[in-house]
């Protein structure tokens, strides 16, 4: 049963990276040459609802026809590539099943505001945009003015909100493997394995912290814990609900004095800062520990997790302390108060 489990995880994983990359292809359709006078343009043909329709692209060069046959060939081939997944999914004993209320009004809160987290995220990384420079970006994959590194952070953001935001990928676990899948489409085109736990020392600007090398084993388990305490707590909450009903008493001391409240936000920000200090990537760990957390929070309905670009020096002074002295208190307040997004 794990290994079906495990097998459907991956299936449904690599189902939504493919729908994210048909997100991104600018243009759907074949390639067609109209005439006209002494001019040759270049639209895209597809068939949609039983009727042929016709997009204009531009004026005619060999350059974008290439580009055209080119998406249209990815295309056709990231679609078989569902159709065997699909496929594959019913022989694993997959169905769809209903997402939660809670989750799927999360799910549009943090589309609705995709762009502006990019852009924050972007601001955090140092990339040198703005927000319309940044929307260009998302909506067409290019912009004038900008280096071709910070377009394709931008584009590597977008694609990794993308597949998060799927809902079997919103609804899957939160887990190591999950958090390098992230990591490896954050990573996109500047590793060829972005996803892998390094195997080199490194150090962090500004900072005399140096991580020690992460061990796969124990980033696993410690993933795995922090996650878990969601789970334990919701088991607690049931068993004392219970509890005071057979009892008909229902008040505050019925609940153990040593029991810790906590909210998914807390163990969303705890993910994020222990994958943000374990360094465990070569990197875009920042990138990918906030896209991570967004993930364990987005699939408790439980909001967004974003540093604002007023709030990003101020977040850098209390990353930097935490780094140096592993005390989360003062940047886990911070995160809580200024960078939590309610649905």
């Amino acid at each position: 049963m794990a290994a079906a489990y495990n097998e459907i995880q991956e299936l449904l994983r690599r189902r939504a990276d493919l729908h994210a990359r048909l997100n991104l292809m600018p243009y759907d359709g074949s390639p067609e040459i109209k005439e006209r006078g002494d001019g040759r343009y270049l639209y895209v043909r597809k068939r949609k609802a039983g009727k042929q329709t016709s997009t204009y692209v531009g004026k005619y060069t060999e350059e974008l026809y290439n580009l055209l046959l080119r998406n249209s060939r990815e295309i056709r081939e990231i679609r078989k590539e569902l159709r065997s997944l699909e496929k594959n999914l019913t022989a694993a004993g997959y169905s769809e099943s209903n997402i939660p209320e809670t989750v799927r009004k999360n799910i549009s809160f943090a589309r609705a505001n995709m762009k502006v987290n990019i852009y924050d995220q972007a601001i955090l990384e140092g990339v040198a945009t703005s927000y319309p420079q940044t929307e260009e970006i998302i909506e067409n994959g290019e912009v004038s003015g900008m280096t071709a590194t910070d377009i394709q952070k931008i584009l590597n953001l977008k694609h990794a909100w993308e597949f998060i935001l799927d809902k079997d990928v919103a609804t899957s676990k939160s887990d190591y493997y999950m958090l390098s899948h992230i990591a490896k489409l954050v990573n996109e085109g500047f590793f060829f394995d972005g996803g892998r736990i390094r195997g080199v020392p490194v150090t962090i600007g500004g900072s005399s912290y140096i991580p020690p090398l992460p061990i796969e084993a124990d980033v696993k388990d410690r993933i795995k814990e922090i996650v878990e305490q969601g789970v334990r707590l919701s088991d607690r909450k049931k068993e004392t609900l219970k509890d005071n009903f057979e009892n008909t008493v229902g008040t505050e001391k019925d609940t153990p004095q040593n029991e810790e409240k906590i909210e998914a936000i807390d163990i969303a920000i705890e993910i994020c800062l222990f994958c943000m200090r374990t360094q465990i990537f070569l990197d875009g760990n920042k990138r990918a520990a906030v896209i991570f957390a967004n993930h364990y929070l987005i699939s408790q309905g439980g909001g967004l997790l974003v540093i604002p670009e007023s709030e990003v020096p101020e977040f850098k002074r209390l990353l930097v302390q935490f780094y140096e002295s592993s005390d989360a208190k003062k940047i886990s307040v911070f995160l809580k108060e200024r960078c939590w997004k309610r649905v």
